[in-house]
């Protein structure tokens, strides 16, 4: 048997990023990932930190805005130790849709909107200014996993786990590579977690516009979301789909993302596909993650963050090794406990 203080069993974002938080308090890690660490949904989501998102559920809200006031903290420390910039952006976001109105935030009139965005059209719906962050997640993994490695935290890939029992000295996970022993366990496998957990399938593209400065905010409209990157890439997204385990990226889709961003800036009509993807959100049956203590001693489960799996990690890692390590949690996770589904074993 292979024995360590904590196992974690996923290296998404939320895994690794608890890695760090418990390394930090001295505890010996070993992440597990079923496939190539950073690889799933972690790496294929588009990077918006909607920390005051009006499609946020109610009772994730406290946790969203906590989250997002740790970001910039966040990802200062994982750039410092990997040195890997993360195309850390706080331009804000462009609400589109009536549905869009949140508490204290004003329309913006026609001449603002213009000011803020030349290139941009609402089509005759309300638009409103959010204060609100991006990240390329796909660089925000990297530094992640280059931050765990360089603090000593043990990160295998190709190891699949099976199941999580108590034993008389903590936990044994059961993987595809033999037993792993360790004082305690985290299942952190997102869409992989086990039921109440789903797949949410989700697909998205990237565009090169020829204008580099055609958006520099975050567009978020009722039939498509936009978000720039600084080399100017465009990311568009994103489709939500109940296929299982399915991540086939289906023209149909993409065309239609494609389309629906090009209305809003009328330039990306033009603008090649230069990438397109599919990832698998981690859902649960009321949209909320999955946070605690298991029915299985010494085994916590940290998954079902559906679409805000990356705005939710610094304050998910907080929160949970305050947990682990015996401490109350500074923030209510009473809402996300386990205890509200029946968790299978993985």
């Amino acid at each position: 048997m292979n024995s360590c203080d904590l196992i974690i069993a996923g290296a998404g974002l939320i895994g690794v990023s608890l890695a760090l938080e418990l390394r930090d308090q001295g505890a010996r890690v070993l992440v597990l990932d079923r496939g190539e660490p950073g690889q799933e949904a972690s790496a294929a989501a588009a990077g918006m930190l909607a920390g005051a998102g009006f499609d946020t559920p109610p009772a994730l809200q406290p946790l969203a805005r906590e989250s997002a006031r740790l970001f910039p903290e966040y990802v200062h420390k994982l750039e410092e130790l990997s040195g890997i910039k993360t195309d850390f952006r706080r331009h804000g976001t462009i609400a589109i849709g009536e549905d869009a109105a949140t508490a204290g935030v004003k329309p913006l009139s026609s001449d603002e909107l213009s000011k803020r965005e030349p290139f941009l059209q609402s089509l005759g719906r309300p638009s409103f200014f959010i204060q609100e962050d991006s990240v390329d997640p796909r660089l925000l993994m990297q530094a992640a996993l280059a931050a765990a490695q360089r603090l000593g935290v043990e990160i295998r890939g190709r190891i699949e786990v099976k199941s999580f029992r108590s034993s008389n000295n903590g936990v044994e996970v059961e993987t595809n590579s033999g037993t792993y022993r360790g004082a305690g366990a985290i299942n952190c496998c997102g869409a992989w977690s086990g039921m109440p957990v789903r797949p949410r399938k989700g697909q998205m593209l990237y565009l090169q516009p020829g204008r580099n400065n055609l958006l520099n905010h975050m567009v978020h409209a009722p039939e498509v979301y936009i978000v720039p990157r600084s080399t100017g890439k465009i990311l568009a997204g994103a489709t939500v789909e109940d296929v299982g385990f399915d991540k086939t990226v289906t023209p149909s889709a993409i065309e239609e993302l494609h389309a629906a961003a090009a209305r809003y800036l009328p330039e990306l009509a033009s603008a090649p596909i230069i990438e397109s993807w599919a990832g698998l959100r981690p859902g649960t049956p009321d949209d909320l993650p999955i946070l605690g203590r298991t029915n299985i001693a010494g085994v916590f489960v940290a998954s079902g963050h559906f679409r805000n799996g990356i705005l939710l990690a610094p304050v998910t890692a907080k929160v949970m090794a305050e947990l682990i390590t015996g401490n109350e949690p500074s923030l209510d996770i009473s809402a996300f406990a386990p205890s509200r589904f029946a968790m299978v074993s993985t």
